[in-house]
């Protein structure tokens, strides 16, 4: 078995797993522990203790101090993001012989449809990139659209490993309803980005909950938005915001929800997935969601979903209307999931690969 290390960033609240990013940074390690080896989370919370503590999470699985960790004492690093690799080479890793590399979105050289990161952004993640196609030994993305990218741009496709996103096996029992009393709920949970992030992509996803959430409105529906981003142009009349919660308390949020909502930042996704799908479906919610996202074909095997065309608004709330009251086979669809898209599963392609390494010697 391999001993590793997995980085990201120094957030000093990362076990706290404030947003998708730090859920599968913890659960891909998490499962990478559960199939047998010895990891450790690099996190930056034990900066300002006297003492700093090795934090013993589960079997085989364990929480370090980032400032503290020797790389060499590692058989593998495993980067999460863009971040994860230039945290690396800030603390004098990044010449580690067996670096596992995971993107997120892939950029290309100048701005491109479909990738929506632009301008001085998109090219400070760009030259990542090429810093990690030189030290890495195999590459992470999530669709084959983003691996189409990479090759195009940086070669090396014999070292690319396709790990899409993912959701728990297990998730908590519903709890007590979260939502007030009204009609059909609606409920869009996830990251709604800010203007240092990805403001493009903030003011598109804001304009549609606004229109979405009057649409739904004239039904007799409300429209909920859950999780973190710059909400200071969602129109209140329409839309309730419910603010940032805890991932263990996200999950009352879709319980208690009649449809899930998934919109797009712009016509298509080139190579972004959404993890919101794998959520939605292993809670047995609903879902109505517009085309473009590399994975709707998630929402199509699935049997849970609407899928209306990019940007017909109006055809999306009818949608929504009607799924509220659908007859579903929720079960099937959770039972989908289950076989085909839990943490476990995405983790057998480091396990397998992981295992050939220690074969070889």
């Amino acid at each position: 078995m391999a001993r590793i290390v997995t980085v990201y960033n120094t957030e000093r609240r990362a076990a706290e797993q404030p947003d998708m990013s730090y859920i599968r940074w913890f659960r891909i390690s998490q499962a990478l522990a559960r199939a047998g080896h010895e990891v450790d989370i690099a996190t930056a919370e034990f900066r300002w203790r006297l003492r700093r503590p090795v934090v013993e999470m589960a079997p085989r699985l364990r929480r370090v101090p980032l400032g503290s960790v020797r790389w060499e004492r590692y058989d593998i690093v495993k980067t999460l993001f863009h971040q994860g690799f230039r945290e690396l080479e800030r603390r004098g890793g990044a010449d580690h012989p067996f670096i596992v590399s995971k993107l997120g979105s892939v950029v290309g050289p100048r701005d491109m449809e479909g990738i929506y990161f632009y301008g001085a952004s998109r090219d400070a993640l760009y030259r990542a990139q090429e810093a990690i196609a030189r030290a890495a030994r195999y590459v992470t993305v999530l669709t084959p659209e983003a691996g189409a990218l990479w090759r195009e741009c940086h070669g090396g496709g014999d070292r690319l490993l396709l790990v899409p996103g993912a959701v728990d096996a297990e998730i908590p029992p519903p709890g007590s309803d979260p939502y007030p009393e009204g009609g059909p709920r609606y409920v869009f949970s996830g990251n709604l980005y800010d203007g240092r992030s990805q403001p493009e992509a903030n003011r598109a996803l804001i304009d549609k909950l606004n229109e979405i959430g009057r649409g739904i409105a004239a039904f007799g529906g409300r429209l909920y938005v859950v999780g973190p981003g710059d909400v200071s142009r969602l129109d209140r009349q329409a839309v309730t915001w419910l603010g940032a919660v805890p991932y263990r308390d996200s999950w009352d949020y879709l319980h208690h929800a009649h449809v899930g909502v998934l919109v797009a930042a712009g016509p298509f996704m080139h190579n972004n997935e959404s993890t919101k799908i794998y959520h939605y479906l292993r809670a047995g919610l609903p879902v109505v969601s517009e085309a473009g996202f590399p994975n709707d074909w998630v929402l199509e095997e699935s049997g849970l979903a609407h899928i209306v065309p990019n940007g017909d608004l109006q055809e999306f709330c009818e949608r929504a209307r009607q799924a509220a009251t659908q007859d579903w086979d929720r079960e099937s669809a959770v039972e989908y999931v289950l076989e085909k898209h839990t943490w476990d599963v995405r983790a057998r392609v480091y396990d397998r690969l992981f295992r050939d390494m220690a074969d070889a010697g």
